[in-house]
């Protein structure tokens, strides 16, 4: 059994994986949270692992404990089973790399594009031979309601909601309608240009806030909640 971590901006997500299969997961917000050791002592000792983190903080050491054979931190020297396009791959997030393995190993032969909903939204291309060719880094839809709330002196932290309307009638609603729809268009907007250019092309959204998305999108779409943990695991048996 495989132990996957991916560290994110804002939560901790720890995985065990057999036989490619998630077994189990957990979201957790810090390290001292009592469910990482929980989590950890319920399946014993690993086979092997590898942590994934975008934050500069070293992985507390007791997690070493729990793996018995490799235990990889990832990093821009661990080899990959995609080929990576980007003219700059040591400043690609490690996240979105994952990201982009994961979508070549759900389709691989496809041209496929990644939109991780998070902090940030994160739009990446993984053509059909199997190469990371880059992507586009955008605003998170919970970032755009605090940067109107932070760069300005009047308007309210507004939060995401289902029910919401086309056009605003209060200060609330038109900040949620705003950020709502503007985000649905822009995405939908990607969509379609890159369907455009590729008639194969399968569309995968992940994140924290890639439910939401699910049926409003004029696109049909897959959503992957895992996505970053399923490459990461690839990336782990690729190297052992």
């Amino acid at each position: 059994m495989n132990l996957i971590i991916d560290v994110g901006n804002t939560a901790i997500k720890l995985a065990a994986i057999r036989d490619l299969a998630i077994v189990d997961v957990i979201r957790v917000n810090s390290w001292n949270d009592e469910s990482v050791i929980q989590f950890l002592a319920k399946y014993g000792n690993f086979d092997n692992g590898i942590i994934s983190s975008v934050r500069d903080d070293a992985p507390p050491e007791f997690l070493n404990t729990f793996v018995e054979g490799k235990f990889l931190l990832f990093n821009h020297k661990i080899q990959v089973p995609i080929a990576n396009g980007y003219e700059t791959p040591n400043t690609l997030g490690l996240d979105r790399l994952a990201a982009a393995v994961g979508a070549n190993n759900i389709f691989p032969h496809t041209n496929v594009l990644v939109v991780d909903c998070g902090t940030a939204i994160t739009i990446d291309f993984v053509s059909a031979i199997g190469r990371f060719e880059g992507g586009n880094i955008s605003l998170g839809l919970n970032t755009r309601f605090k940067a109107l709330s932070s760069f300005t002196s009047k308007l309210p932290l507004v939060d995401i909601a289902d029910g919401y309307p086309l056009i605003g009638k209060n200060t609330t609603d038109a900040i949620r309608a705003g950020v709502l729809n503007s985000t649905i268009f822009e995405l939908d907007t990607y969509i379609e240009l890159f369907s455009g250019l590729y008639p194969d092309l399968k569309v995968i959204f992940t994140g924290g806030d890639a439910f939401f998305f699910d049926g409003k999108l004029k696109n049909t779409i897959f959503v992957v909640p895992n996505l970053v943990v399923q490459g990461l695991n690839r990336i782990l048996e690729y190297n052992v």
